[in-house]
């Protein structure tokens, strides 16, 4: 009846009093966590190896399990504070997730990017470590954006993550969390290994609504790459002979000439019979009747004074190939830190001493020693030293 709620409307509406909907059912069927967690899987995958290659450790990332969760759960799960890091989607898919990670995980990141040894955990997250962990995810989901891409053919695109620190412990004003989370939301929850330095969970929190497009695309994907069905042939009916096909010969749905009868190319398929009745033999019979006539190898003795011809070099032929000079006024080495504030102006000491020669490279080689000479308005370099290897 018209204007009268189910019994399943109204319990949603109990359940999720924000719902902008009574027809709004705030849970997912097995097919639609299933698809949610393919997608997660092929993403998470990918953002693992983005991971690893920053932090220069083995990343192990398990099998997602999609469930549907409550800010309260939420907050059994993490008793301490932790990073919630929100990754909007801005071309192909429109939503935006959140990827939380506790606190101490996320100074074993920063210490590991910053070339540490994952140790330095000591004293409370800061801006530095919201920049490093944001600037991780920035890879990792970009990465994870990459394989969601081929997965549905489509572009996906992201923006640059925002990473805030959220105290579980203290009572969370709606401003400081995102709308979704105040009523029940997707959760997918997946264990995270860092060598033997992080071993804890991370989880994925998406609104219905942005789960569900994700289901919708998986869906439509699939059915795009579905082989057309053949149309139902009208009872009664025949379909209407090939051009292809020969009179007196029949053909059957596959295209293939039957058994006994002549291809195409009027030529007799193997095994079958010819015009003339008599059974073609097959390969494997005809080589096995041919005598095969087989001798061990037999090989010339080296002798002991061989002197070879030599032949003069002809340099001639590789003169013209180019080669990449290099010169290398020093080097040095800076932490990320260090690297992060870098600002016009900054002075940076090199490992040579003032007036010390400089190194000449070719593809990389170091061949000669130089100073740097000024020619009209153009820098050069006058060789003062061949480095014979």
């Amino acid at each position: 009846m018209d204007g009268v709620l189910s019994q399943e409307e109204i319990s949603a509406l109990l359940n999720d009093p924000g719902s902008d909907a009574a027809g709004d059912v705030v849970d997912l069927s097995d097919i639609e966590k299933d698809a949610v967690g393919e997608v997660s899987n092929i993403s998470m995958g990918s953002a693992a190896t983005a991971l690893s290659s920053l932090v220069n450790r083995k990343v192990d990332i398990s099998t997602p399990v999609v469930t549907v969760a409550s800010w309260d759960d939420i907050v059994d799960a993490y008793e301490r504070p932790c990073v919630f890091i929100q990754i909007a989607y801005t071309v192909g898919l429109d939503g935006t997730n959140l990827l939380v990670l506790k606190d101490s995980d996320v100074k074993i990141i920063t210490d590991l990017m910053m070339g540490g040894d994952g140790t330095n955990v000591d004293g409370e997250l800061g801006e530095i470590h919201l920049s490093a962990i944001g600037e991780a995810m920035n890879q990792m989901m970009g990465s994870a954006a990459t394989s969601i891409s081929s997965m549905l053919n489509k572009m996906i695109d992201i923006s640059p993550p925002v990473a805030n620190v959220i105290d579980l412990k203290e009572t969370v004003d709606e401003g400081s969390i995102d709308e979704f989370l105040l009523g029940r939301f997707v959760r997918i929850s997946f264990k995270m290994e860092i060598g033997n330095l992080v071993n804890s969970e991370i989880m994925q929190l998406y609104p219905f609504s942005f789960a569900r497009e994700i289901c919708d695309s998986v869906m439509k994907n699939m059915e795009s790459n579905a082989p057309a069905a053949d149309p139902a042939e009208k009872p009664g009916t025949q379909a209407a002979p090939q051009p292809s096909q020969q009179a007196g010969q029949q053909v059957p749905p596959g295209g293939q000439p039957m058994m006994g009868q002549m291809p195409m190319g009027g030529q007799p398929m193997m095994g079958q019979m010819p015009m003339g009745g008599q059974p073609m033999m097959d390969m494997s019979q005809m080589y096995a009747q041919q005598p095969v006539n087989v001798q061990p190898a037999q090989f010339q003795p080296f002798i002991g004074d061989f002197n070879p011809i030599t032949q003069k070099e002809n340099i001639d032929l590789i003169m013209d190939v180019p080669l990449n000079v290099t010169v290398e006024l020093g080097r040095t080495s800076k932490s990320i830190q260090e690297i992060l504030d870098f600002s016009p102006g900054t002075i940076i000491e090199l490992n040579k001493i003032a007036g010390e020669p400089i190194d000449v490279l070719v593809n990389g080689k170091y061949v000669a020693k130089g100073e740097v000479v000024v020619i009209e308005e153009s820098f050069g370099i006058r060789i003062t030293e061949i480095i014979k290897n």
